[in-house]
């Protein structure tokens, strides 16, 4: 079975999910949609799609793409990943991102965690996050028990 990891990231704990996972699945093939160009569907099985959440919005590259196949998304094998810091949200942040249909295709959806680095966070990004979260230290809370089970779900 052939994968495809799709992901959009701001400031890259989606593209570390999407590699954690490309490591679990055999010959899995990996792409930014930031950068364009996505390989033909058609040349795979299972499809796996990510991105971080913002504002409990999805990055655009990934709702666009969403949109733009959904057709061919719901025939093949899809799992779902969304990377943020607000874990208590993720069944808001699934129905509000993702359309229903695709949701009830995916064999997989899951909400991997984030990283907070405020190296990498603007100045109002840092302020949100020491207001809402109380931190303003690098935070890493990916969840690896969840991308191995997520992974475990996609390989079938």
């Amino acid at each position: 079975m052939k994968t495809l990891i799709l992901y959009a990231t701001k400031h890259g704990a989606a593209r570390e999910v999407a590699q954690r996972i490309a490591k679990l699945i055999d010959g899995a093939a990996l792409h930014d949609l930031k950068q364009g160009g996505v390989p033909s569907l058609a040349e795979y099985d299972c499809i796996i799609i990510g991105g971080s959440i913002y504002v409990g919005m999805l990055r655009k590259e990934a709702k666009t793409f969403l949109t733009q196949n959904a057709d061919a998304l719901r025939g093949k094998r899809l799992g779902l990943f969304l990377c943020g810091m607000q874990a208590s949200e993720e069944q808001t942040f699934f129905k509000s991102n993702f359309p229903a249909e695709i949701l009830q295709a995916a064999k997989a959806a899951s909400f991997m965690g984030g990283i907070f680095d405020p190296k990498k966070a603007g100045i109002m990004e840092r302020f949100i996050v020491k207001v809402a979260a109380k931190q303003s230290e690098y935070i890493d809370n990916i969840d690896n028990e969840k991308i191995k089970k997520f992974a475990e779900v996609m390989r079938g």
